[in-house]
Formats: structure tokens, sequence, C-alpha cells
């Protein structure tokens, strides 16, 4: 057995990884509903908030999922923290987790926007002030940062590392991890309604289930990371929404994954099994 994979005694209530979705939704929608009454006292008309607002909603909610999974894990002993994915793995097969996990995933989007005759790209929501640098810079460290290690952790290192034990089998074969996956890429693109447009959370939730699966086959979350800074950093670039150039787009991709090793590198445990071990 996996020393990722907890005992079948062990094995925690399903339906609490479905609570800990609600639950940072309602600490995110708290805490969000707080700053729009900071704004309103200030005179912010509430329809019209302020980049400073929007862009700590965005924040508040990472947070919040962040939150949510430590209380879960702390308080009702749903998962051990050893069991969340910060584990080292060789370079070699991260990288080759990120080439094939990203080809799947762009090829697929390709089709999907050939399918569904779209030729417009996701675009970031307005009002988070990016005609300002410094707005720029906020925004560029939440997307590029901030989200894939605070989305990572609470997707593909909580709800994954739950959902993931089930026992489910399709024709003779154990299917819980696809099945998992399969639930999480849901989960994650519904999480995103509210700041991509429509038409694009389906090739987000495909991202999400691609993302599952990394983790899983690798037994690691960093390349899981790595794959959401960088998709996240391309769509910046791709979209102009910096304006920085080549030379700033590169810029922030390296600062990005150096941020992001920085924060969780400490977290990371000795090389162990993968999570396919079972």
């Amino acid at each position: 057995m996996s020393t990722d994979q907890a005992p079948q005694h062990e094995r925690p209530l399903y339906w609490l990884a479905l609570a800990a979705v609600l639950f940072g939704f309602a600490v995110a929608i708290l805490f969000q509903v707080i700053v729009q009454a900071i704004g309103s006292g200030s005179g912010v008309p509430a329809a019209h908030p302020t980049p400073a607002m929007n862009n700590a909603d965005n924040y508040i909610l990472d947070l919040s999922f962040i939150g949510s999974a430590l209380y879960f894990t702390t308080v009702r002993g749903v998962m051990g923290r050893s069991e969340f994915g910060y584990r080292r793995i060789p370079l070699l097969t991260g990288l080759g987790a990120i080439v094939a996990a990203g080809g799947a995933y762009y090829a697929l989007t390709v089709v999907y926007s050939l399918v569904f005759n779209l030729h417009s790209t996701d675009k970031l929501p307005a009002g988070l002030g990016l005609h300002h640098t410094g707005w720029k810079i906020v925004v560029a460290l939440y997307v590029c940062a901030m989200a894939p290690m605070a989305e990572e952790f609470f997707f593909r290192g909580f709800l994954f590392g739950i959902l993931r034990r089930m026992r489910v089998r399709i024709a003779g074969r154990e299917a819980g991890p696809w099945v998992a996956a399969a639930i999480v890429g849901v989960l994650f693109g519904l999480a995103h309604f509210d700041s991509a447009q429509p038409e694009f959370l389906v090739p987000l939730g495909f991202l999400g289930f691609v993302l599952c699966i990394v983790r899983w086959r690798t037994g690691s979350l960093y390349p899981c990371m790595v794959l959401h800074s960088l998709n996240n950093s391309i769509a910046l670039a791709v979209n102009e929404h910096l304006g920085w150039g080549t030379g700033g787009s590169i810029a922030v991709v390296v600062g990005s994954l150096a941020l992001i090793a920085l924060v969780t590198g400490p977290l990371s445990a000795r090389r162990g099994a993968s999570l396919s071990e079972t």
C-alpha cells in the first residue's frame, strides 16, 4: 500500500468533501460581504466596486478554501497533513507529467474551440485595475502564484485526496481515482463561474481532471502547481492583460515558479511511493 493512502478503517466520510466545498464558499461569501460593506461605508457604489475590493474578493476566495481544508483536516481529522502531496519526485518524472497533461489539455481546448466555434479567448473580469501597474502586479501574483498554490492545495491535495479512496468498480476494474478526478474536475470548473466566461468552464473542468490524474500518478502536488501556474501565465501573456511584452511575461513565469517553490518547498516530504502503487 502507498504511504499516501489511509488504511480501510480510517477512510473518512465522503460527504465531508462536499461539506468542505460549501464551508469554503460560505466563509468566502461572509468575508466578501464584509469587504462590500466596508466599501459601501466609504461611499463606493455596490454596482461599481473598486479594484481593491475586486482583488480582495479573489484572494479571500482562495484563502477560504485553504482555511476550509485545514479545518476539516485539523479539527475533523478527515485526512493526515502528510497526505496532501507535498512530495519531491524526480525532475524527469515531473516534467514528463507536465508535458503529457499540458498537451492533453491544450489539444482538447483546441478541439473544443473548433467544435463550438469559439473565436475569443478567456478574459479576466473587468474592474481589477489592469490599467495601473500596481494592480497588474497584484493580479499577476494572484493568477500565477496564489491561485495555483491555493487551488492545488484544496482541489488536488484535499478533495482528491479524500475522494480518490472511493471504491468504484467499472467493468471489473477499480475506477475510484478516475471517478474522483471527474468529480473534482467538475467542482474545479464550477468554482470559476464568477471569474471565467461560461463557455470556458468546460476546458477548466478538464484541466481540473487532468491535474488530478497528475497528482494521482506522480504522488505529488508540485507538477500540478507548475502546470497550473504555467497555464495561467500563458493566458495572461496571450491575452496581453499585463502588456509587459515577452520579457515581462517570462519574468512573471520565473517569478511565480520561484515564489511557489519558496512558499511550498519547505512543506515537502522525503520522496515516497506513488499514489498509483496500491
